[in-house]
C-alpha cells in the first residue's frame, strides 16, 4: 500500500534532533528526505557516544534518520552550495536549522532558494525564531527551558532550585511543529500553487508545551504556580503517593472519581465534609473539578491511607474502579511491561542498521491502512551522493573532481 507522501522530496540541511526529527516524520510517511551532511564525518550525531566506536552507527541517530538518502557536500565551498541550490531545483521542501544568517552567507536562504524553486516550502527551525535581536543567540534544551520559564513551573515549592525536564522535551517538540507546519504547506501548494517559508522555533515550541499556562498569563497576568506531582487541574487528589511497594500517581479530578477513590480507601466521610471540600461545588450538577478547602488535611489524609497499601495493587483496584492511576516506573520498565503484555497496542519500528537492529517507539500513531514501515536503517554518510550527482547530470569525471577538490563525498 502507497504512503500518504510519496512522491514528496525533501532536501534536509539539519542536525541534531529537531531538524532531523521534522524530517523523519516525512520520511517515515513516504517522502523521499535527502540528508545533506558535512563530508568531514558527517553530522555531531554520527560521531557521539557509541558511535566513536569504528564502524558503528549511534542507535540515536539512526532512529533520528532512518529511510533517508545522504548526501555528503561542502556548503562552504561554492561548488557544494551550487550543487545543494541544483537539487533544491528537484525538490519540494527544504529544512533547515542554523542560526538565522548562517545559510545565507552560502546562498541557501529561502529567498535563494526560493529563486531557484518558486513553490518550494522552506521550514527555517531555529531558537528564537528569525526575527528579534535574541535570533542570532545559540539555543539548546535547557537553555530555551531556562529562559521560558519551564524550569520554574518544575518544583515542590516557590523557593525550590530551577528543575528542568529530564528530555530534551523542547527538541522534540519543534520538531513535531515543523512536519506538522511542512504538511500543512504542502497540502496548500497542491491546492494553489504557492511554497511557504515556515518560521519554527524552539521558544514557540516551548510556549505550546506550556499552552494552558501561558494562555492564562497573557490574558490574566496569572503566573503558574509549581505543582511539583501533582496533576495540572489542582484537584487535591490529582496527585503522587508514597506506597509501601513504589510510588502511586492518581488524578481522581471530578466529583465522581473522588467518591470512587475515597470508597476504595475508606474515606467516604470526606465527601461530606464541608471543612476540608467545597460542598456546593462537589455536589453541583454537572460538577467540575474538586476544590479544598483545606489542602493539607486532605493530602495529610491521602498519604496516610496510600503509605499502607501496594502500588501495584493500588493501580489495578482504582482503574477498575474508573479511577485514573499508575505505579510511577522507569521508562525501561515500561516499555519491556507493555511490550510482553496485552496492555496496550505500542507501534513499535525496527530499522536494520547492517546486521544490528534498532528498536524504536515508533512515530506516536499509526495509520490502518497503510502498508508496514520502511525497515531501512540510516544511510552511510554520503551513500548516495554519486547516485544523486548522476541525477543532476553529472559524468563520472566531474564527480571525481568534485571529489578531488573535497567539495562532497
Amino acid at each position: 500500500m502507497t504512503r500518504p507522501l510519496e512522491g514528496v522530496r525533501v532536501l534536509d540541511m539539519s542536525h541534531v534532533i529537531a531538524g532531523p526529527l521534522a524530517s523523519l516524520y516525512l520520511a517515515q510517511l513516504g517522502a523521499e528526505v535527502i540528508k545533506i551532511e558535512p563530508p568531514q564525518g558527517g553530522e555531531v550525531m554520527r560521531v557521539s557516544k557509541a558511535g566513536a566506536q569504528e564502524g558503528i552507527t549511534p542507535a540515536g541517530f539512526v532512529a533520528l534518520n532512518a529511510g533517508k538518502r545522504s548526501f555528503a557536500a561542502d556548503i562552504r565551498t561554492p561548488e557544494g552550495a551550487e550543487l545543494v541550490r541544483s537539487l533544491a531545483r528537484t525538490a519540494d521542501v527544504f529544512i533547515e536549522n542554523f542560526r538565522p544568517g548562517v545559510v545565507a552567507r552560502y546562498g541557501l536562504d529561502h529567498a535563494a532558494i526560493q529563486a531557484v524553486k518558486p513553490d518550494i516550502v522552506y521550514c527555517s527551525i531555529s531558537g528564537y525564531g528569525q526575527e528579534g535581536k535574541w535570533s542570532r543567540r545559540g539555543a539548546y534544551d535547557h537553555v530555551v527551558q531556562a529562559l521560558t520559564g519551564m524550569m520554574m513551573m518544575s518544583g515542590d515549592s516557590a523557593e525550590g532550585p530551577p528543575i528542568k525536564v529530564g528530555f530534551p522535551v523542547i527538541d522534540v517538540a519543534v520538531g513535531m511543529l515543523g512536519a506538522l507546519s511542512i504538511v500543512a504547506a504542502l497540502h496548500r501548494r497542491e491546492r494553489e500553487g504557492v511554497g511557504q517559508h515556515i518560521d519554527a522555533s524552539m521558544v514557540q515550541a516551548s510556549l505550546m508545551l506550556m499552552y494552558p499556562s501561558a494562555s492564562t498569563f497573557l490574558t490574566s497576568r496569572a503566573e503558574p504556580q509549581r505543582a511539583g506531582n501533582r496533576g495540572y487541574t489542582g484537584s487535591p487528589t490529582a496527585d503522587t503517593y508514597r506506597c509501601a511497594d513504589g510510588w502511586l500517581a492518581t488524578a481522581a479530578n471530578t466529583p465522581a472519581q473522588f467518591r470512587r477513590l475515597t470508597a476504595v480507601l475508606g474515606l467516604e466521610a470526606l465527601c461530606e465534609d464541608g471543612n476540608a471540600l467545597d460542598l456546593a461545588s462537589f455536589n453541583a450538577p454537572g460538577g467540575g473539578f474538586v476544590i479544598a478547602r483545606d489542602l493539607p488535611y486532605l493530602q495529610q489524609r491521602f498519604h496516610e491511607a496510600f503509605a499502607q497499601r501496594s502500588a501495584t495493587e493500588m493501580e489495578a483496584q482504582l482503574n477498575a474502579a474508573g479511577v485514573p492511576a499508575a505505579r510511577v516506573r522507569k521508562l525501561g520498565e515500561f516499555l519491556d511491561e507493555a511490550q510482553s503484555s496485552d496492555g496496550m497496542a505500542l507501534t513499535p519500528t525496527v530499522y536494520m542498521q547492517g546486521e544490528a537492529r534498532v528498536r524504536t517507539p515508533g512515530l506516536g500513531f499509526r495509520y490502518r491502512f497503510d502498508g508496514e514501515a520502511d525497515p531501512a536503517g540510516a544511510p552511510l554518510l554520503g551513500q548516495d551522493t554519486r547516485a544523486l550527482l548522476t541525477e543532476l547530470g553529472l559524468d563520472p569525471e566531474a564527480i571525481q573532481a568534485l571529489r578531488d577538490a573535497g567539495a562532497v563525498k
